[in-house]
């Protein structure tokens, strides 16, 4: 568990009453373990009943929270010259102007990357992912409707999704011109077209294939894939954004 849940568990005990305390510790009902009681996630990935990999679950990104998505790119993100002088500027003044600062949400693919899990509820017609991070939630239509046309610009963007075999596909697109793809600070613009697949390997492992084309931030698509575990007896906690932000009133004054 990182520091933060960390602290939050600690003033959470201390305030709640002791039902409430043990969520944290409750034991995931219904999932494979190995003898000494562990999660085996290992184990095949369960099926809806249509026969599709059931993506449900609370998962987790790699290494807490990712600063720098190019990370998983292996080399720096082909960026358009307007777009790396902004960039650079948002890590000399510390990320100032981060939205999340004022409690908007991450925007996608930033939202998967941040190291605080996400529980992702797989239904007829629907995908739901509720965010622990500034608490929102994102809502993929699988039940055959398109992207809307003349969309309303967005932070979260607005998410259709398919199957492809044992594979989801979402498109989402409909994003406003102020959403960061990172914690770093790297922009995108209202072009922005994100295209995820979402592949359950086995019980706890989830790989989210993500590319990003954005034509007027960067000079050509590219492509990354974020690696989940899940979280298995682990639970989303609240998260209320105005205190978890004070800091960033400080690096403003200073």
């Amino acid at each position: 568990m990182d520091a933060r849940r960390i602290l939050v568990v600690v003033a959470f005990l201390a305030a709640a009453s002791p039902a409430a305390g043990q969520w944290l510790d409750y034991r995931t009902p219904g999932i494979p373990r190995l003898p000494d009681g562990s999660p085996d996630l290992s184990a095949p990935a369960p099926k809806t009943s249509d026969g599709r990999p059931d993506i449900s679950g609370l998962w987790r990104p790699p290494g807490g929270s990712v600063r720098d998505i190019s990370r998983f790119l292996g080399e720096e993100l082909p960026m358009q010259p307007w777009a790396e002088g902004l960039y650079q500027e948002r890590r000399a003044n510390n990320s100032q102007d981060d939205p999340t600062s004022r409690c908007v949400p991450g925007g996608v693919p930033r939202s998967n990357l941040v190291g605080y899990p996400y529980k992702i509820l797989n239904t007829p017609g629907l995908v739901a992912i509720l965010y622990e991070a500034v608490h929102h939630y994102r809502q993929i239509f699988t039940d055959g409707r398109q992207l809307p046309h003349d969309p309303n610009p967005n932070w979260m963007g607005y998410s259709v999704g398919r199957w492809d075999g044992d594979t989801l596909v979402v498109e989402t697109a409909g994003f406003n011109d102020e959403g960061w793809l990172d914690n770093g600070g790297h922009p995108n613009t209202s072009a922005l077209r994100v295209t995820e697949r979402f592949r359950r390997k086995d019980f706890g492992h989830l790989d989210v294939e993500i590319t990003v084309d954005d034509p007027k931030a960067y000079t050509r698509p590219w492509t990354i894939t974020l690696p989940l575990t899940l979280a298995a007896d682990d639970e989303i906690l609240e998260y209320i954004c105005s205190d978890n932000n004070r800091y960033f009133g400080h690096l403003v004054e200073q």
